[in-house]
């Protein structure tokens, strides 16, 4: 292997007030007593940013997981405070926004309004170790079309603003309209990219290179590639199966690459069709398929495909097992869109569905 594919992970997390089941400003206060290494304020005060130590196996990065989410847990709950690792928290409101104070996080918020004052979002994102970032801008582009299967997979946002949206992620829409979202377009090097970021501050659009939100890229500073497209994810073995998911295309599309395949990439407007149809129906419904002109197939179908595709690097990794384990398990159980919408339909009440998430996230005890 030319890369070192370790892992790591960032997760956000809201806070919720238990009684309330309304969100929680309390991540200033929360913030205080965890360590900095670990824990990072957001644009808004009402979540916590997680960040795990580098891993090389899923079971580590599950452990990190439980970790990051019991250390939050420990300081939240003496507050009455609960927290959720969902796309959107099931009862936010616009009106529930505030601003983390931060002279850049207030420059943010004067240039971009709207979008500022409604990003009550939280995702997932997972870090890949790549041996140089040249490597890293050459797998992005392989793995893009892969992208769609694992926001499907991890769809957890149906409502927003206290309404169902229609949508299992409606986050993914929210993120779209930052105007450094979305796919890069096609780039071969590490210079390409870093030419292309220059090219957007100097428009006065974007502000620095931390807000090259792109749905995966490299990093800026070490040599990891970086999932950015999932929501956060509530159940823990759902987060460990999108990393090891995504562990797995990055491998593939590098064994690829060493053999000297040819790479033909989708149209970028094929692509933006294939992430809004994961956001629109999650697992629900169809998805579409791998390649550059894909065709709608069941979401089920769809999931398996891109199993059956990256089995050989998932083998080489030893995740082939868990993974596969993993991905009945959450099959069978739907994603946490589907979940929350069946919890509503049962009780007809946003709090029941603001406890499941909640309880989800939380249930961090030993691997079942």
């Amino acid at each position: 292997m030319g890369a070192e594919l370790t892992l790591g992970a960032e997760e956000e997390l809201h806070l919720i007030d238990l009684d309330s089941s309304r969100l929680s400003a309390s991540a200033p206060q929360l913030l205080t007593t965890l360590p900095s290494e670990s824990y990072a304020a957001e644009l808004q005060r009402t979540t916590v940013e997680t960040n795990s130590r580098v891993v090389r196996t899923l079971s580590e990065l599950r452990d990190e997981l439980v970790r990051l989410r019991r250390g939050v847990m420990d300081v939240a709950g003496p507050l009455g405070v609960g927290i959720a690792a969902v796309g959107t928290a099931p009862r936010s409101e616009i009106s529930d926004f505030e601003l983390t104070p931060s002279q850049r996080f207030g420059a943010m918020q004067e240039k971009y309004r709207l979008l500022v004052d409604e990003q009550l979002i939280c995702g997932f994102q997972v870090h890949v170790g790549v041996s140089d970032r040249d490597l890293a801008v050459r797998l992005a582009q392989r793995v893009a079309e892969h992208l769609p299967v694992l926001l499907a997979l991890s769809a957890s946002s149906p409502f927003w603003n206290g309404h169902d949206t229609g949508y299992a992620s409606v986050r993914s829409l929210v993120w779209q309209r930052w105007p450094s979202a979305g796919d890069t377009g096609p780039l071969e090097s590490a210079a390409e990219y870093d030419e292309l970021i220059a090219e957007l501050i100097d428009t006065g659009v974007i502000a620095d290179s931390g807000m090259a939100y792109f749905d995966v890229r490299p990093s800026a500073h070490v040599p990891t590639l970086e999932l950015r497209v999932c929501d956060a994810i509530p159940r823990v073995d759902d987060a460990v199966l999108i990393a090891g998911l995504f562990r797995g295309i990055v491998r593939a599309a590098e064994i690829d690459l060493e053999k000297g395949l040819p790479f033909r990439a989708r149209r970028a407007p094929v692509q933006r069709a294939a992430l809004w149809q994961a956001s629109r129906t999650g697992l629900s419904a169809e998805l579409l398929g791998a390649g550059p002109r894909p065709q709608p197939i069941p979401a089920a179908d769809a999931v398996s495909e891109l199993i059956a595709l990256v089995r050989p690097a998932l083998e080489e990794l030893g995740d082939y097992d868990d993974v596969q384990t993993l991905t009945q398990d959450t099959l069978a159980r739907g994603n946490s869109s589907d979940r929350q919408r069946a919890t509503f339909a049962r009780t007809q009440a946003l709090d029941d569905v603001v406890r499941l998430v909640v309880s989800e996230t939380q249930s961090i005890g030993a691997h079942p």
